[in-house]
C-alpha cells in the first residue's frame, strides 16, 4: 500500500525509468512521507545534497511503534535518545504536507499520540556529503515515516533543510506489472474508479466537484467528454467543443490559470483545468475510431469512438462515427509544412490531469486501445478517474521537473503571493512559481513609468537561490563561473556567466560573497545549475556543499530614482553594515525591517530594470510583512506593484539578457552580449569553458547588437533578420519603448552585418513576404553609460 505520491517505473529503452519493483518518492525539506512498506522490501534514502538529516519513525500493522522491524543496512545511523522532536515537529505543523502525512497515518490507523511518544531511527546525520545514502530493510509488514528534519533557514544563515529521495526496492514483486501503483489521492474522494485497457466508463459529476484523470502507467492516452446535464434533459447533447475552446483561450489546450476553461457551441464554459502534470495533450483530432482502424490495415480494431458510444448511449446521447474529444496526454503538434504529427505521450506513472465542473455534467473517459502505433507507448494500460466533493480546495499548478530524472513538482507561489494575488489575478508560471503579468489598478505601461519616474516593486522570487559552503567552496566557485571570484570582497555581489567547457552558456546569474568559506549563487535556470555545480565538486573531489535555499529566500526588487529614499526610511543596519544610503553598486547588507528587532533580511543594490533599484531577501514567511512595510513607506514616493510584462519592456531597454531569449547553451556569452563576465586577460585561474571561449572571443560569428524598427510591428523572438535573401540574424526580444518612443530590438547578428548602421529588414510571415526595415544602432537602447543604475543621474 502507498500513502503518498509515487514515480512508477517504465522499463523501455531509450527513456528516464526506474526499474521494475522500485518506487520513487520526494521527501520534501522541513517535511515527511509515510510509506508501507512489506516484509523484505528494502528502503533506501538518498540525499542530493549532503548535510541534510533523516530519520525514520515505524509502526506495525497494530499501530505500535517498534523500531524494531527496520533493520539498518548502511547508513550514518545513531538512535535518537529520546522522543523525536523533529518528526513530531513536522508533523504537528498546520502545513498541507503535514496534513496529508497525519491523515496517512490516521488511514492506516495510527494515533499521533503513538508518533509523539516515538523515538526516531536517525538514519542520515551530520556532515554527510551530497548524494549519500542510507539503507534499511523492512523485517515485517509495517508502516514507516520518513523525515527530512530541518528549521526554516533565516536570512541572516543557517541551514536549509532540503529535499530527500526514497527509494523502495519490493521484496516481492508479483503482480506489480498486473496491479500497478496509484498516487494517493489529493483528498477523500466521491468515486475512485478504474477505466480498465481499451474501454470507455462514463461518469456524472456535480457542479463545483473537482476530477482528476490520472494516467498510473504513463504514456496513456484517455479521450474525454462531457455534457451539461441541464443540455441532455432538454433534449441537446452539446459536448466540448475544442475549436470554440481553443478560439476563447487563445491556445491549443487550456491550461491552468486565467485561460484554463473547455467551452461546448453555446460558448458555455463546462470544465475548468486546475492542475496539470503533463501539459501535452491533443484537441484537434477525434477519439481512434473503427475508420482509422480500417485504413490502417486493421478492421475491427476496438476503437474509443464505439466505447463512448456504448456507454453514453443510456444518457441519451446520440452516437458519432468520430467522437471529438479532448484527449488527455495524447502528444501531438503541427509541424512547419501544417501537419499533424503524434509521438509517445509525455505522462508518467502518477500524472494527471485535475479538473472542476462548472455545470452538472455527464462524463466520459476512455483508456485508448490503439496498439499500433506509438500513441499510448505501443502498450494500451488503464487509466484511473478520482472526483472529489466541491468542500475541498485545490490551487492552480502546473509542474516542472529540474532534471529529466527528478520528481514533478507543482506551482508554488511565493511568500508575496497574498499580496499580489489581492491585486491582481493576471499570473504566469515562471520557474515553478506565479509571478504575476500586471496589476489590475495598473496595468503594464503604468507600472513602466513608475518605475521610470518613481518607483516599482516586483516579486522575483523564483530566482534559484544556493548556499554554496565549506572549505573549497571559493575553488567550486572560481572554477564554475567565468568571473574571478578570488577578487570578490565580503559584501560583495558580482554578476557572471556559467558556462559548460563548450563554452555554451549554462545560466547567468550573481554570486554573493557572504565569508570566505560561504557564498550564495543566485541563477535562473530552474536550478540545474546548482545540480550542475554539485556535479563539479564531486568531479573534482572538493570539500563543498551546494544547498537549494530557494524556498527559504524570496526576494522583492525595488527600482527606480526613488528606491533609495524609500528603502532608507523602511532598513535598519548594524553599525559594521552599510546603510541603504552607503550601499554600493553590486553590494550588499545584513539588516533588518524598522529596527534591531526587525525582520531580518539581506538587501543588495543590485536588479534588472536599468534603473538604481535594491532587492531585498526575507524568509517567505516574513514576505507579506516585508510588503506591508515596503509599500507604506513607498506609497508616498510613488511605488507601484509591478509585474513582468513592465519588467520585460525595462530591460529590454537596459540591454539586459534573458535565457531562452538572448543565450542558450549553444550561445556564449560573447553572443549573449555578456563578454564583458568573461575576463580571460586577468583571470589567470582555469575555468570550466576557458579554452573554448579563447577560441569563441577570437574566432567571433554572431555577436548581439540592437535594432531600431521602422513602423509600431515589435519583432519577436525568432524574426528573421535578412540582407536581401540571406539571413544574416535573428531576434532575441523586441519591445515598442515607451520612453523612447521606437520600436526597438536585441539581435544575433551575423559578422560583419553588426556595425552600427548597417541596414537590415526583419522577416515577418514566411521572413520574405513581409519586411520590417531596421538599422544596426548602439544598445543599451536606454542610459547606454548606466549613470542612472550606477546611481549618478
Amino acid at each position: 500500500m502507498t500513502l503518498l505520491a509515487l514515480e512508477g517505473s517504465m522499463a523501455v529503452p531509450g527513456l528516464t525509468t526506474l526499474e521494475p519493483g522500485v518506487e520513487r518518492y520526494r521527501v520534501a525539506g522541513g517535511g515527511a512521507t509515510v510509506l508501507a512498506l512489506d516484509a523484505g522490501d528494502e528502503l533506501e534514502v538518498v540525499d542530493p545534497e549532503g548535510r541534510q538529516p533523516c530519520e525514520l519513525v515505524a509502526f506495525d500493522v497494530g499501530g505500535h511503534f517498534d523500531l524494531g522491524l527496520l533493520e539498518v543496512i548502511n547508513g550514518s545511523t545513531r538512535m535518537s535518545a529520546g522522543p523525536a522532536p523533529a518528526a513530531v515537529g513536522i508533523l504537528s505543523a498546520p502545513l498541507t504536507d503535514a496534513r496529508r502525512v497525519r491523515a496517512g497515518l490516521e488511514r492506516v490507523g495510527i494515533d499521533m499520540s503513538a508518533v509523539q511518544a516515538a523515538s526516531p531511527l536517525k538514519l542520515l546525520d551530520g556532515d554527510t556529503p551530497a548524494n549519500i545514502s542510507g539503507r534499511v530493510i523492512a523485517l515485517d509488514d509495517l508502516v514507516c515515516v520518513v523525515a527530512a528534519p530541518g528549521a526554516a533557514m533565516s536570512a541572516h544563515g543557517g541551514v536549509p533543510p532540503t529535499d530527500l529521495i526514497a527509494y523502495v526496492h519490493r521484496g516481492e514483486q508479483t503482480g506489480i506489472e498486473a496491479e500497478p501503483l496509484l498516487p494517493t489521492p489529493l483528498a477523500d474522494p466521491s468515486q475512485d474508479f478504474i477505466v480498465l485497457a481499451s474501454t470507455a466508463r462514463a461518469y456524472q459529476v456535480s457542479a463545483g466537484d473537482w476530477f482528476q484523470v490520472v494516467d498510473p502507467e504513463g504514456r496513456q492516452c484517455s479521450d474525454f467528454q462531457c455534457f451539461a446535464v441541464a443540455d441532455l434533459e432538454a433534449g441537446a447533447d452539446l459536448c466540448l467543443d475544442a475549436t470554440i475552446t481553443r478560439s476563447l483561450m487563445g491556445a491549443s489546450c487550456p491550461a491552468p490559470g486565467l485561460y484554463s476553461k473547455f467551452f461546448n457551441a453555446k460558448m458555455q464554459p463546462l470544465v475548468e483545468v486546475v492542475q496539470d502534470t503533463v501539459g501535452r495533450h491533443d484537441t484537434f483530432n477525434t477519439a481512434c475510431n473503427a475508420r482509422y482502424y480500417d485504413e490502417m490495415g486493421y478492421p475491427g480494431h476496438v476503437n474509443c469512438t464505439d466505447n463512448m458510444n456504448q456507454v453514453l448511449d443510456p444518457f441519451g446521447v446520440a452516437a458519432r462515427r468520430g467522437w471529438e474529444a479532448i484527449n488527455f496526454f495524447y502528444n501531438t503538434q503541427v509541424d512547419d509544412a501544417n501537419q499533424i504529427y503524434l509521438d509517445e505521450p509525455w505522462s508518467r506513472p502518477g500524472d494527471y490531469v485535475l479538473l472542476r465542473a462548472l455545470e452538472d455534467l455527464v462524463c466520459v473517459s476512455t483508456a485508448c486501445p490503439c496498439d499500433v502505433d506509438a500513441a499510448n507507448g505501443w502498450n494500451p494500460t488503464d487509466i484511473a478517474v478520482r472526483v472529489y466533493p466541491a468542500a475541498n480546495m485545490f490551487k492552480k499548478a502546473t509542474a516542472i521537473r529540474m532534471t529529466a530524472d527528478s520528481e514533478a513538482q507543482l506551482t508554488q507561489e511565493t511568500g508575496f503571493h497574498p499580496r499580489t494575488s489581492a491585486a491582481t489575478r493576471s499570473f504566469s508560471e515562471y520557474c515553478g512559481y506565479w509571478l504575476a503579468d500586471h496589476y489590475t489598478a495598473h496595468g503594464a505601461v503604468e507600472e513602466y513609468w513608475a518605475c521610470r519616474q518613481a518607483a516599482a516593486a516586483i516579486d522575483l522570487s523564483p530566482l534559484r537561490k544556493f548556499e554554496v559552503t565549506g572549505p573549497d567552496a571559493e575553488l567550486l566557485m572560481q572554477t564554475c563561473v567565468t568571473r574571478n571570484v578570488r577578487k570578490l570582497a565580503d559584501g560583495q555581489v558580482v554578476y557572471t556567466a556559467m558556462c559548460h567547457p563548450t563554452g555554451g552558456m549554462i545560466d547567468d546569474g550573481t554570486v554573493f560573497r557572504l565569508g570566505r568559506e560561504n557564498f550564495r549563487w543566485i541563477g535562473g535556470q530552474l536550478g540545474y545549475s546548482g545540480v550542475w555545480l554539485r556535479e563539479q565538486a564531486e568531479r573534482l573531489g572538493l570539500s563543498v556543499w551546494v544547498r537549494n535555499s530557494t524556498t527559504q529566500l524570496h526576494n522583492l526588487q525595488v527600482q527606480g530614482p526613488s528606491s533609495r529614499r524609500i528603502l532608507d526610511e523602511v532598513i535598519w543596519t548594524r553599525p559594521d553594515q552599510p546603510t541603504v544610503s552607503e550601499l554600493g553598486w553590486f553590494r550588499f547588507a545584513i539588516a533588518r525591517i524598522g529596527d534591531y528587532d526587525g525582520i531580518p533580511i539581506v538587501v543588495s543594490r543590485t536588479g534588472y530594470t536599468g534603473e538604481l533599484g535594491y532587492e531585498v531577501f526575507c524568509h517567505p514567511s516574513d514576505a507579506p510583512a516585508v510588503w506591508d512595510a515596503v509599500f507604506e513607506a513607498g506609497t508616498p514616493h510613488g511605488l507601484v506593484p509591478m509585474g513582468l510584462s513592465a519588467l520585460d519592456m525595462l530591460r529590454i531597454e537596459a540591454g539586459l539578457v534573458f535565457a531562452g531569449h538572448e543565450f542558450c547553451d549553444q550561445t556564449d556569452p560573447y553572443e549573449a552580449g555578456i563578454g564583458f563576465t568573461v575576463p580571460l586577460k586577468t583571470k589567470h585561474d582555469d575555468f570550466i569553458g576557458r579554452d573554448a571561449l579563447f577560441d569563441r572571443r577570437d574566432n567571433p560569428q554572431r555577436r548581439l547588437v540592437g535594432l531600431e524598427l521602422e513602423g509600431g510591428e515589435p519583432g519577436a523572438l525568432g524574426d528573421g533578420v535578412f540582407v536581401g535573401r540571406n539571413q544574416v540574424g535573428e531576434i532575441t526580444s523586441g519591445t515598442i519603448s515607451p520612453i523612447l518612443g521606437k520600436n526597438i530590438a536585441l539581435c544575433r547578428m551575423t559578422l560583419p552585418y553588426n556595425e552600427i548602421g548597417t541596414a537590415v529588414e526583419v522577416g515577418k510571415l514566411d521572413g520574405h513576404e513581409k519586411r520590417i526595415a531596421a538599422e544596426v544602432v548602439r544598445y543599451p537602447f536606454y542610459d547606454p553609460d548606466k549613470s542612472r543604475v550606477r546611481g549618478l543621474a
